[in-house]
């Protein structure tokens, strides 16, 4: 049986696909007791894939200084490694591009890739995903880039520990982490109060605040609303 959450989730996806130009702004779910009410996925967006039909979709944290893709997403850290492959960096570095350029209008943004491992890799020394995985699919974005005459650059693999400042004072206008927390845990010490989760990929735009349910502070009138704001901001920006 459904509860109120996902039944409100379900409710709503069904009305963005009925209505062409519509705009979804989701709030947070509490994913544990979503799993308890029969809901098979594991967070917003593979739901939101799965029902508009997409393989190629990601999730963009979108703040007023950093924006920032992780490649995979819901999943076990230990399970990162199997799970990363050149296509799936390929597949999310190209949405980012398309909305650097489309849809926040930037004329040459220019996108870094981070490495998976710390100070990516040290040539091999603390692992070897960095020249096996991500320099090929660095490759072949800087190749697709250019056969599709794109104003957008790709540079990395990168160390994560420093890539963020350089993103942060202008000289990287993206970055695509490796995993989750890589890319959530700086974006969201900067962008706690500000910062989106926007759906890249779907025929509609859909948003959502980059923070959790709280419930811990749930009822008591201290909640921060910015982020839901800033969400439905975003989402009003996105609509033709």
């Amino acid at each position: 049986m459904r509860g109120g959450q996902v039944a409100a989730l379900v409710r709503g996806v069904d009305l963005v696909l009925e209505q062409p130009g519509a705009a979804l702004v989701t709030a947070p779910i509490d994913k544990a007791a979503c799993k308890a009410e029969g809901f098979a996925f594991p967070g917003h967006t593979e739901y939101l894939a799965h029902r508009a039909g997409v393989d190629d979709f990601a999730m963009l944290m979108i703040g007023p200084r950093l924006r920032v893709v992780p490649v995979t997403i819901h999943v076990p850290l230990r399970a990162v490694p199997e799970l990363l492959t050149p296509a799936a960096i390929v597949r999310c570095g190209k949405l980012l591009a398309h909305t650097l350029l489309r849809h926040l209008g930037l004329p040459a943004p220019r996108i870094g890739v981070l490495g998976l491992n710390p100070h990516a890799g040290e040539r091999g020394m603390l692992g070897d995903e960095e020249q096996r995985i991500i320099e090929p699919a660095v490759a072949e974005l800087t190749a697709w880039a250019a056969a599709e005459t794109l104003q957008c650059s790709f540079v990395g693999p990168l160390a994560a520990d420093s890539a963020f400042v350089t993103h942060l004072e202008g000289g990287l206008d993206g970055l695509l982490a490796m995993y989750h927390d890589q890319g959530l845990g700086p974006f969201k010490l900067l962008h706690m109060r500000d910062g989106v989760n926007m759906t890249l990929g779907l025929p509609f735009t859909r948003t959502s605040p980059d923070h959790g349910t709280a419930r811990d502070i749930a009822g008591r009138g201290v909640a921060d609303p910015s982020s839901m704001l800033a969400a439905v901001a975003l989402a009003r920006g996105h609509v033709p």
